[in-house]
């Protein structure tokens, strides 16, 4: 598969992350249910719910997949050069 890069990998992540968490969020609006409590637990700042907190949560999704990219790429190159050389 070759190295990874990160930007491509955590823009990947943060958009899935974003999609994942409108998805919920449209999810606990249609169908009342209340998934939204972990999102109380997972994103700092974010309550339940007003346009701020709903763009506040939006954005700490997508800063939550840059992160990954962040993080995960480089082990994956390190152990990818590792171990296929």
């Amino acid at each position: 598969m070759g190295r990874l890069n990160w930007k491509v990998v955590g823009l990947a992540a943060g958009s899935f992350l974003s999609l994942t968490y409108v998805i919920c969020i449209a999810y606990d609006l249609a169908f009342g249910q209340r998934m939204y409590e972990a999102w109380l637990k997972l994103l700092p700042g974010f309550t339940w719910l007003s346009w701020p907190s709903f763009f506040l949560g939006l954005a700490e999704s997508f800063l939550y997949g840059i992160y990954f990219g962040l993080v995960f790429v480089p082990l994956y190159n390190y152990f990818h050069d590792r171990i296929t050389d």
